[in-house]
């Protein structure tokens, strides 16, 4: 079964997502800390780095936000690849528009853009990327082809779009709405630029539980649960974006809790361990740095029947899916190497790849695998745009401030 718990208790929001009876991705937002993702600032540059190629932006929201100069440069000047410097681009004191592209974490401020980027349910708006993209997601040519005449049809003023997984077999006149809903947006967002006051926020990122639902309600197996009447009435409105009857897929209940439901806790549980046992006898351990997260596959108890190689196979395709899983639950990103046991046949090496590969296509942020090491160690990135599931469920140790050892 899938669905998804939207539970509110006081001031926090906690959002879990359950696939096949086991808990994949866990939330929680505070409503006085909202998330800053996705939102639009007119911010002022405090100062400017030109050892970082970077500068420092007040948006109004604590911590100062970091913009580098990738992040802000125009499309001319993409185009040209020419080599800038980030002072001849931006001054101190000046206003700019930018998009939080990703959450403050820890000591480090919110990472910002100048170009940015209006998502809706079927397109995303880009207008510093130009072109017509398609979901890689969707894989039918003839629908790819349909995609890109319609895009072509109303497309305006060279402005980028992005049409979603979700915009697969949705008919054009949909899509042109959204379009000019999504442009209208920007539009006002552009009006905005030379108005006072400064910092100041000028369009926010609808709420993480309404984004959630927006995007799996159109998977006919998911039902949404919570326990607030008022985010129930709001994810009823989007049957009108959605164009089809959800209704009896969102249910209110105001004696639903994650905390006493074990699907849930387990999952969390797992989730912060260290080691995770695999259902034939082997284990995974995922060791979580500031650098990179490290993981590692062994055997175990796991013998196997035939020959070492075929026991070793089982052991890493097994693997494969729990570390794909276990990425998403915690939530793991930036730099992520993956130790497998070592295989001598290529065949199994390209297979247990595939079998990787094809389970991160259900998370939403796209891990890649970018290359095996001589070494055999495989490589992997995942955006990092949110805290992690352990930044959010603990704090450190105030004995051995994280470190989980004890001196002699």
């Amino acid at each position: 079964m899938n669905y998804i718990i939207i539970y509110t208790n006081e001031d926090i929001d906690t959002i879990c997502i359950i696939e096949d009876n086991r808990l994949v991705e866990y939330y929680i937002e505070k409503r006085e800390n909202e998330k800053l993702l996705g939102n639009i600032y007119r911010g002022r540059v405090e100062n400017v780095l030109k050892g970082m190629d970077a500068a420092f932006v007040n948006i109004g929201e604590g911590k100062n936000g970091y913009l580098h100069l990738r992040d802000v440069l125009d499309k001319e000047q993409i185009i040209s690849k020419e080599k800038y410097k980030i002072d001849k681009i931006i001054k101190s004191g000046e206003e700019v528009i930018v998009q939080v592209i990703k959450e403050a974490i820890g000591t480090k401020g919110p990472k910002l853009s100048a170009h940015i980027s209006i998502p809706g349910r079927y397109l995303v708006l880009t207008p510093y990327y130009l072109g017509i993209n398609i979901s890689r997601k969707i894989k039918d040519n003839n629908e790819i082809k349909r995609l890109k005449t319609i895009g072509n049809s109303f497309s305006q003023d060279n402005i980028g779009i992005i049409f979603r997984t979700a915009s697969n077999g949705i008919d054009e006149s949909l899509l042109r709405e959204e379009y000019k809903y999504l442009l209208n947006i920007f539009n006002k967002i552009e009006s905005q630029r030379n108005f006072l006051p400064t910092p100041k926020l000028i369009y926010k990122e609808p709420s993480l539980a309404y984004k959630i639902a927006r995007d799996y309600l159109d998977k006919a197996d998911y039902k949404i649960f919570t326990n607030n009447k008022d985010i129930y009435d709001q994810l009823l409105e989007l049957e009108d974006n959605l164009n089809q009857n959800i209704k009896h897929r969102i249910k209110f209940n105001k004696d639903i809790s994650t905390e006493y439901n074990k699907t849930i806790q387990d999952g969390i549980k797992v989730g912060l361990q260290r080691k995770v046992d695999l259902n034939s006898g082997g284990y995974i351990v995922i060791d979580e740095t500031e650098a990179l997260t490290a993981i590692d596959v062994n055997t175990g108890k796991y013998t196997g029947s035939l020959s070492l190689s075929e026991t070793i196979y089982n052991i890493n395709m097994e693997a494969s899916e729990e570390i794909a899983r276990q990425i998403r639950l915690r939530n793991i990103g930036g730099i992520i190497i993956i130790d497998f046991i070592d295989m001598k046949n290529d065949e199994h090496i390209q297979k247990v790849l595939y079998k990787l590969s094809s389970c991160f296509e259900s998370d939403k942020n796209k891990p890649r695998i970018i290359d095996i090491t001589k070494l055999g160690l495989v490589e992997v990135s995942r955006k990092k745009l949110s805290p992690t599931l352990k930044s959010q469920t603990t704090n450190n140790c105030p004995v051995c401030h994280g470190s989980g050892r004890v001196i002699k």
